[in-house]
């Protein structure tokens, strides 16, 4: 019974300690929770086929009302993530339990984000998902089996409540929670012994085919294929399937065709040879087959299909563009090589033939055509606007306006300005103001300064009009789809604030970082929570009791303290104890070491995505958030921002005090 708790460890995300598909076949541990009562008999054990899964069942009323309710507030605060909205709405009773929560994230949203907050870049390319199926609200047959099946991988290693509380913390996402079981479980004394004995080793999580999960049989054909145990509940078996199954079954179907593809070339050149029907490339001077070469238009130039696909990436990532690519046809010049140059072309279905044998063959020709499409956009002079994400780009409408006026003096502030003049020049500031006014019109008489000035202006003048028309640009590429602003070129959140600074983004990054390192969750109540100070008995406000090192439920007569190491210690020693393994009472994280490495990490994320350094300047920002100016208060009256204006924003004032 010992030995056989043994065989449960394993490590990575979703990988194994297998090292071969026969121990896997053997010894894959039993993950196939009792079935209820709805799953019937009808359903295999092992699936290995898309259509062998039943379809999910409708989920009860309070949990689809939960999850519909979660979309309304996800569409109403899309900068707060979800996971606040999951423990507000399990805290709060059914009745009225929207508008409540609504109320007091409008009034007090401090008390219940704490940091939790989206960044601006966290929308991916599926925008139109608020919730994403990992966030919403979990069945109670979906939880059972994800509980059962956690239960039975890591049987004799983990605690059931330390197996729950984790869950919990991934809202029942097994295969995201597989991570910390793994590392939970690879601390205690049984996987030590059992590494020690079994010689273990972990493998990483794309070796999906050594996945404890997946077992694997031979099919009718005699062919191993994989297969994913039945675990009671459809939901999870199609998620599992998706995650585990079909990337392998595809892959392996492009070895299929590979090799298939390489066999048949392989015959053709036989039977080619033996009949002395081989062709000669005119660039490389091989033989080659007749179904793998083709010809220049004019000459006839024969030229095997590797020429063609090599010529073709060079010119893509490489420097033959201008030398290989016949812009106005999207067609390969003839590359043969001949005393004097071949003026004639390869034609697209040519290229596209060729490249149909190449492993990344529609990449390359995707990326050629957004390249001929990008030398026919900037041949056409026209204005674009271009999406940020992608290579989608549309005429500006500012230059073609359908139905949008021009500016028009503002005529309800020529009065001021008339005023303001007569005040200057009764002023005994007159001679000053003259003498600026003198200097500035000097200055106006260099024609460099003079087109500084004008530039500066038109293009205030045109962010003025996008302004009024709208700064929100939805981007039409059907694998984008992302709204940004066409002003600041960052993705569109609504409300939108334009040319806000990225450094608040950085600072929401770093305290989410470091808020999701030293949570932990009550997995029954869902509620989070971080322990700064005292023992590691903690207890939730439901009354759940748990430790806060194993996440071990002791909350049972005969737990309690008792869970702790009971030899005598001074109060506050967070030593291991040398007499036995249990935890300790006053053991400590080392919170300081983990926040240190969760900022680090942000902040490289942070660098990555905006490609930049933080100045001197932001970085005394990040530290007391307060502007490099603020200190300064004699200019506060002066400066209302807290920094001096640059001339776009001067030129912006000017432009929306003028105009209407």
């Amino acid at each position: 019974m010992f030995l056989s708790s043994l065989l449960g460890a394993s490590s990575g995300r979703r990988a194994s300690f297998r090292s071969s598909r026969s121990k896997q076949s053997q010894g894959s541990p039993d993950v196939s929770p009792s079935r209820p009562r709805n799953f019937t008999s009808s359903t295999p054990e092992y699936l290995s086929d898309e259509s062998q899964i039943q379809p999910a069942s409708q989920p009860p009323p309070d949990v689809l009302d939960l999850n519909q309710n979660l979309e309304r507030l996800a569409a109403l605060f899309p900068n707060i993530q979800v996971e606040v909205f999951r423990e507000m709405l399990a805290s709060f009773s059914e009745e009225s339990r929207l508008f409540i929560i609504t109320d007091k994230l409008l009034k007090n949203p401090g008390e219940f984000v704490k940091g939790r907050r989206r960044a601006s870049e966290h929308t991916g390319s599926d925008s139109n998902a608020l919730v994403s199926r990992t966030e919403a609200f979990r069945t109670a047959e979906y939880k059972k089996a994800v509980r059962t099946l956690a239960a039975q991988e890591f049987k004799g290693l983990l605690s059931r409540s330390s197996i729950d509380a984790v869950l919990s913390e991934f809202n029942y996402s097994y295969l995201d929670a597989r991570q910390t079981l793994v590392d939970l479980s690879s601390k205690t004394w049984k996987f030590t012994i059992s590494s020690f004995f079994f010689r273990r080793k972990p493998v990483t999580s794309a070796e999906a085919e050594t996945h404890p999960l997946i077992t694997w049989k031979s099919a009718d054909d005699g062919l191993m294929v994989p297969t994913l145990k039945a675990t009671g509940s459809a939901e999870l078996d199609r998620e599992l399937f998706e995650e585990l199954i079909i990337p392998l079954k595809e892959r392996e179907q492009l070895l299929r065709e590979e090799r298939d593809r390489a066999m048949a070339v392989s015959l053709l050149t036989k039977d080619a040879e033996a009949h002395e029907a081989m062709f000669e490339c005119s660039c490389c001077y091989s033989d080659v087959i007749f179904e793998e070469v083709t010809a220049c238009t004019a000459e006839g130039h024969i030229v095997c299909f590797n020429c063609v696909r090599h010529s073709i990436t060079e010119a893509v990532f490489g420097q033959g563009w201008q030398r290989s690519i016949e812009k106005e046809t999207g067609a390969l010049r003839c590359p043969a090589v001949a005393s004097v140059e071949c003026e004639s072309c390869v034609s697209p279905e040519h290229i596209h033939r060729a490249m149909q044998g190449e492993k990344n063959g529609d990449e390359i020709i995707r990326k050629l055509e957004q390249r001929l499409a990008e030398h026919g956009l900037l041949s056409s002079g026209l204005p674009l606007v271009r999406c940020p994400f992608c290579t989608y780009a549309e005429v500006d409408d500012l230059y073609i306006p359908a139905s949008i006026s021009r500016p028009r003096i503002r005529v309800s502030n020529i009065p001021n300005f008339i005023i303001i003049f007569i005040c200057l020049i009764i002023s005994p500031l007159l001679f000053p103001i003259l003498i600026l006014a003198l200097a500035f019109a000097v200055l106006c008489l260099n024609r460099s300064v003079r087109d500084y000035i004008s530039w500066h202006l038109g293009a205030a003048i045109i962010r003025y009009q996008r302004r009024r028309r709208g700064l929100k640009f939805n981007c039409q590429n059907p694998t984008c789809r992302r709204s940004s602003c066409l002003s600041c070129s960052k993705a569109w959140v609504d409300i939108h604030v334009c040319h806000e600074s990225s450094l608040v983004a950085l600072r929401t990054q770093v305290e989410q970082a470091m808020s999701m390192a030293i949570k932990r969750v009550c997995p029954r109540c869902s509620t989070s929570f971080v322990k700064t100070a005292g023992c590691n008995k903690l207890t939730c406000p439901c009354g759940y009791k748990m430790c806060y090192v194993c996440r071990k439920n002791i909350g049972t007569p005969n737990e309690g303290y008792q869970h702790f190491c009971q030899h005598f210690r001074p109060e506050g020693d967070g030593r291991q104890c040398t007499e036995c393994s249990k935890c300790n009472l006053w053991e400590a994280e080392n919170t300081e070491e983990i926040l240190r490495k969760a900022k680090i990490e942000a902040e490289q994320k942070w660098r990555a995505s905006e490609k930049r350094e933080l100045s001197d300047a932001e970085k005394a920002y990040l530290e007391d958030g307060v502007g490099s100016f603020s200190r300064d208060k004699s200019l506060t009256w002066l400066l209302p921002s807290g920094k001096v204006p640059s001339i776009e924003e001067f030129c912006d004032f000017v432009i929306e005090t003028l105009f209407v």
